[in-house]
Parts: C-alpha cells; structure tokens; sequence
C-alpha cells in the first residue's frame, strides 16, 4: 500500500490546483482583453487591404492592446467592492495579486504612452475619447442597453477606427470602415449581451434569460452575414462572429466560462482570421 503524501496533496490534486491557478489567470487578468484587442487590430489593418507596413500594423496592435489593458486593469482593481457581488471568483483573483496588476496595468500605461507619443494626432484624440469613456465605464455599467452599446461602439473605434485612421487619407473608404465596423460591433455586442447575462450585472428582460440568450445569437448571426456577403478580403472575419456564436450555443452562466468560452471566443475567432488572411 503506497502512503499519502505528507501535505496530503496528491500529484492529480497539484495537477488540478496548477491548471486551476492557469485558467484563473487567463480569466480574470486583463490579458485576455489585450489579445483580442491586439488580434483584433492586426486582423482589420488586413481587411482593410491597406498600404500600411508590418511594423505600423504591429505599432497600432499593441496601441490597441495595452490601452485594453489599462482600463479593464484599472476598472477591476478600483470597483473591487461592487464586482464581489457580480463576479466574485475574479475580485477574489484581483484582491490576491492587487499589487502584480497593478504594476501590469503601470507598465502598460507606459507602452500605451509611448505608442501614442509616435501616433498620429487623429488617433491619439480618438483614444483620448475612448480612455474618457473608459474611465466612465465604473458609473455607466449598470445601466443594462447603455452599457452593452458603448462599450461595443468603444471596442469598433479601437480595433476598427484606429487602424482606418492610420491610412492615408485618399485610402479611407467610408463604405469598408462601415462593414469593418458593423461586423466588430456585432461582434462585441453579443459578446456582452451573454456577459452581463452571466455576472447579472446589467441587461434586459431579468426574468427571461432564454431570450437575451436568443438575441446575442442574433447580433453573432448578424455579423456573420455581413462578412459572408462582403468583399473577399473581409470574408476572414466571418470567423470571428461564427465563433462567438458556437460558444454561445453553448452558453454557461459562469464565471470561468463567461471568460475562457465566451470572451475566448473573440480570441479565438481572430485568430482563425489572422490565419485564413494569411492563406488567402
């Protein structure tokens, strides 16, 4: 007969407790936010056919992912006491490495300074706008159709406005920003149209559930069939929506699959059209 370990902890058990620690720091930090942010920059600066050089679409990729960065770090390390209610097992992960995020979300803040520093003015006014309304967002998100429209709207300016002001302006075609947009939007929006069903934080029709779970499939559809009938060249970022609506379809009213399905989706997603991109 083998005996137990001292500690009592098996290798299965450490196991567990090590993939445990993984998946919590996937879900709960602001990297996730940061890759999609960074995927999703790189994945419209193709889309978008532009002239513009690797370095400059890697430049406005990081632009895009370390302001990400800051302001869900910030949101999360300030608004501790209201987010024990809606997503406890995140604040108990925030409240245990406070101050490792709180000097990410400082280093961050100064890649974020330095990439505006070497940015065009158009764009670094349009991520003032978007910090602004990011540093709004501890107020404004319990208010359930508010919440979902401005942060969708804030992350299209981002990954979809930032990398459409970087071209010159004789390459600025309303009609490709549009469908750029639309499909980010859509995107987003029924991404966190099953967020805020999941933390209970804000959303509509309380005691209908299936129905706001119904709606975000829509809005993923919707987005879904603007890229299909698009141009070629954003034919890529149907992966992104399919994706949020697979994971919808399988939708968990947790925490870690809030994060790692819902939220992983958009990741995901725009890594697949980063690949089909780079096939085509």
């Amino acid at each position: 007969m083998t005996l137990p370990p001292r500690n009592g902890m098996t290798s299965k058990s450490k196991s567990d407790a090590t993939g445990g620690a993984v998946a919590d720091a996937l879900a709960f930090s602001a990297l996730f936010p940061a890759a999609i942010a960074f995927t999703f920059s790189l994945v419209s600066s193709r889309a978008l056919d532009s002239d513009l050089t690797s370095r400059e679409k890697l430049h406005f990729a990081v632009l895009a992912a370390a302001g990400s960065f800051v302001v869900y770090g910030v949101d999360r390390l300030r608004d501790r006491q209201r987010d024990r209610q809606t997503s406890p097992l995140r604040t108990a992960f925030t409240d245990q490495y406070a101050t490792a995020i709180g000097s990410a979300t400082g280093l961050a803040g100064l890649i974020l300074l330095i990439s505006l520093a070497t940015a065009p003015l158009r764009i670094g006014l349009l991520c003032a706008a978007v910090g602004g309304l990011g540093l709004l967002h501890r107020r404004l998100k319990t208010i359930a159709a508010i919440k979902t429209l401005y942060v969708s709207l804030a992350w299209t300016a981002v990954c979809g406005g930032i990398p459409w002001l970087a071209l010159d302006a004789t390459q600025r075609e309303p009609r490709a920003a549009a469908l750029l947009a639309a499909i980010l939007f859509a995107s987003v929006a029924s991404n966190l149209i099953a967020s805020n069903l999941r933390d209970n934080e804000a959303h509509l029709l309380r005691s209908e559930p299936r129905r706001v779970l119904i709606l975000g499939r829509i809005v993923a559809l919707a987005g879904l069939a603007l890229a299909l009938a698009g141009p070629t060249s954003f034919l890529a970022l149907a992966w992104i929506p399919a994706c949020e609506l697979l994971a919808l379809g399988f939708f968990r009213p947790t925490e870690h699959y809030g994060h790692l399905g819902v939220d992983g989706a958009l990741l995901v997603g725009a890594l697949a059209s980063l690949v089909h991109q780079g096939l085509s």
